[in-house]
């Protein structure tokens, strides 16, 4: 795969900033102010990628796999990311255009006659998804919780407190009210509930990969550090760890990480003893999605 990107570079260092890789592929150029005023400099570049197995080697490559993931072409956990935050470097990405954070103060500075009142969005690694690339039929609330590498399939909808962090998101139309961190994927027809979260591949630096299946329901206010299943559903304010005891309903303890990936099951806490208890979910309906508000064409 060769792609044509657009960098943007420090006029001084020399450090790559970022780089856009348009869907067309043309040789399509921006503009900012920071660019006018000099403190950064652009041009194009074309990056190949041969296999999608081998290592980032710089930050246009690093960019392109970004781009490539929230293009949904390919999915989260199929594509080497490894060593990416090294590659990456941290930005002030502002309304004047990317600039390296010790700029900031130059380029207000410059653009003050352009009667232009400078914001700035954040200061880090990974600049705002819909800034790059825009995914068809997909709602996003707030677009500061979207980062370059999420992969959001049409028809999903995030809410203004969902978060989608990069090689994460959903691969079928799904609701997202909470946070989805990265490895992280989420299946057709999912609720992730306001104010949830669920572990991925940076908490604590592990390597476990978690993930929810078809039409299952995470409860606001709760949590998972294992995955779930098709049909599966975790009560409202019940985090489930690896190591969380859970009784099974012939009366066994056992931990959460055995039942991990099991479908039609519904993990809740039992009111009177505080004990974590699993059950089978079905015949318990939680309604699935509203198909109105995912009809995002």
């Amino acid at each position: 795969m060769i792609r044509t990107g657009h960098r943007y570079r420090d006029s001084e260092t020399g450090i790559t900033l970022d780089t856009w890789f348009p869907r067309s592929n043309q040789r399509d150029h921006r503009s900012c102010l920071a660019e006018q005023v000099g403190l950064i400099k652009s041009d194009f570049v074309e990056v190949s990628i041969d296999n999608f197995d081998s290592t980032p080697t710089s930050t246009e490559d690093t960019y392109l796999r970004l781009h490539l993931l929230s293009e949904c072409t390919v999915r989260p956990n199929e594509i080497n990311l490894e060593g990416i935050f090294d590659l990456l470097p941290i930005v002030a990405w502002t309304s004047a255009g990317p600039v390296l954070p010790n700029r900031v103060d130059q380029l207000r500075h410059h653009i003050a006659s352009e009667h232009h009142h400078l914001s700035i969005q954040s200061i880090d690694k990974f600049p705002r998804m819909v800034d790059y690339v825009i995914p068809p039929e997909v709602r996003i609330g707030d677009a500061d919780r979207v980062r370059l590498g999420a992969h959001l399939w049409p028809g999903t909808t995030v809410m203004h407190e969902g978060f989608v962090n990069f090689n994460a998101g959903s691969i079928g139309a799904a609701m997202i009210e909470g946070r989805v961190t990265p490895g992280v994927i989420v299946g057709e027809g999912s609720d992730v509930g306001a104010g949830s979260s669920i572990m991925g591949t940076l908490s604590g630096g592990g390597k476990q990969t978690n993930s929810i299946g078809e039409r299952s329901l995470l409860g606001a206010n709760g949590g998972i550090g294992i995955s779930l299943g098709d049909d599966c559903i975790v009560e409202a304010g019940l985090y489930v760890t690896a190591g969380t005891k859970v009784t099974t309903p012939d009366g066994n303890i056992v931990h959460a990480r055995n039942l991990s990936g099991q479908s039609g099951l519904l993990f809740r806490r039992n009111s009177i003893s505080g004990c974590v208890e699993v059950v089978s979910a079905a015949g318990t309906d939680w309604g699935g999605l509203n198909i109105t508000l995912h009809k995002n064409g």
